[in-house]
C-alpha cells in the first residue's frame, strides 16, 4: 500500500467521475483518498451510483472539507467555468500536488480566444502557463514532467488523433477540414437537462453548437501546432440516442501528390507502438460499438468519390479515451507507471 499513488477525485457523482473509480478499481497502482460531490456530501457513492456498489470507496464530501495532503494525485472533473479557482486554491495549499483536470478550463493556451469562447476571464493565467495539453499519444514526453495536464475534450481526441500525422507530414492541405461528429448523450453530462431527457434524444438525432462548439478552437490549436500555420476547421457535433461513443467523420483535400494509401501508410507508422490507437485495414469502417467501455480509438481511412480527396473515420468512447480512461493514461505517465495500467479491459460487446 505504502507505494501505491493516493488518489482525489473531485466531482465524483457526474459520469466522468464513476467512470474514473470504475477504471481505477482494475489499477493495482493506486488507492482512493477521498471522493467529493457537493450536492450529495455525506453519501455513499453506492447511493449514487449503486454499480460501483460493491468497491470499498470512501464516502462523498464536500470540497471545503478536503486535505489536499491526503492525496498525491488529484483528478478533478468538475464543471466547466469551475475548475480554475479550485486547482489555483489547491497549489497554494499544496504545490508538489499533480493534478489532471477533465474541464475545458486549461485546455486552451490563448487567454484572448479562451475568454471569447466561454464568455469570461481566465481566474488562473499564471496555472495557465504551465499547464500540458494532454492528448497522451502526442504530448507524452511534456505530460511526464507536467504538475498539471488539461485532459482533452472527447470530440477533440477523436479528431486530432487522425489528422494531426497527417498536418505534421504536410499530406493533406491545412484547409477545407470538415469534421461531422456524433455524440452519445452522457457527453452532456448528469445534470438535470430537458433537453436530455428519454423523450428529448430517443428515435431522432440533432446537431447543436452549429458553428459555435467551444471544442472547435481546442481543434484550431492543436491541428495549427501540428501543421505550423494557422488552422481553422469546419466542425458540427450531434447528439445521437445512445449513451456512450464518439464518431467524427473527417473529410480532408489531399495535397501534392499524396494518396489515400499515403495517409493509411501514415497513421499505421505513427501508432504502429500505441497500445490504444488501432488504424484499420483498408475497407474497414470503425464503430463505436468496437470500442465501448475501452481506451481505444480505431481509425480508418477511406477515398472520396469527390477527385483529390479523402475520408478518416475515428471513434471512441466519449468517457473512456474521450475523458477518464486517457485521464488515467495521463496519470499513469505523470507518475512513471506503465501508461496501459488499469486500462486492459477489452471492449463491451455486444
Amino acid at each position: 500500500m505504502a507505494n501505491r499513488q493516493r488518489i482525489g477525485v473531485l466531482g465524483a457523482s457526474g459520469y466522468t467521475g464513476a467512470e474514473l473509480l470504475r477504471l481505477l478499481a482494475g489499477h493495482s497502482g493506486v488507492e482512493i483518498a477521498f471522493l467529493t460531490a457537493d450536492r450529495h456530501a455525506g453519501k455513499s457513492m453506492a447511493s449514487v451510483f449503486p454499480h460501483l456498489g460493491s468497491l470499498k470507496l470512501p464516502d462523498l464530501i464536500s470540497i471545503s472539507d478536503v486535505d489536499w495532503h491526503a492525496a498525491d494525485v488529484i483528478f478533478c472533473a468538475l464543471p466547466h467555468g469551475t475548475t480554475q479557482g479550485v486547482i489555483k486554491k489547491l497549489f497554494e495549499d499544496a504545490p508538489e500536488k499533480r493534478v489532471i483536470d477533465l474541464s475545458a478550463d486549461f485546455r486552451l493556451n490563448n487567454l484572448e480566444i479562451y475568454e471569447q469562447w466561454y464568455g469570461h476571464a481566465h481566474q488562473a493565467p499564471e496555472l495557465q502557463e504551465e499547464a500540458v495539453y494532454g492528448l497522451t499519444e502526442v504530448h507524452r514526453d511534456t505530460i511526464s514532467r507536467a504538475r498539471l495536464c488539461a485532459n482533452p475534450g472527447c470530440y477533440t481526441t477523436t479528431a486530432e488523433l487522425p489528422l494531426i500525422p497527417l498536418l505534421a507530414e504536410g499530406l493533406i492541405k491545412n484547409d477545407e477540414i470538415i469534421i461531422d461528429a456524433k455524440s452519445g448523450v452522457s457527453g452532456a453530462g448528469r445534470s438535470e437537462n430537458q433537453s436530455n431527457l428519454h423523450t428529448e434524444v430517443s428515435e431522432g438525432t440533432h446537431a447543436y453548437g452549429i458553428g459555435a462548439h467551444r471544442h472547435a478552437p481546442e481543434i484550431d490549436q492543436e491541428l495549427s501546432l501540428a501543421a505550423r500555420e494557422q488552422i481553422t476547421v469546419g466542425f458540427t457535433p450531434h447528439l445521437m440516442p445512445m449513451n456512450r461513443g464518439i464518431l467524427a467523420t473527417i473529410y480532408v483535400r489531399l495535397n501534392r501528390e499524396a494518396t489515400v494509401d499515403d495517409l493509411r501508410h501514415c497513421l499505421a507508422s505513427r501508432y504502429a507502438e500505441e497500445a490504444f490507437v488501432n488504424v484499420l485495414a483498408e475497407g474497414l469502417a470503425p464503430s463505436t460499438r468496437d470500442v465501448r467501455g475501452s481506451n481505444n480509438c480505431h481509425i480508418g481511412v477511406f477515398v472520396d468519390r469527390l477527385p483529390g480527396r479523402a475520408i478518416l473515420v475515428s471513434v471512441t468512447d466519449n468517457l473512456v479515451k474521450g475523458a477518464s480512461g486517457q485521464a488515467i493514461q495521463n496519470m499513469n505517465v505523470m507518475c512513471g507507471l506503465p501508461e496501459t495500467k488499469g486500462l486492459e479491459q477489452v471492449t463491451l460487446f455486444p
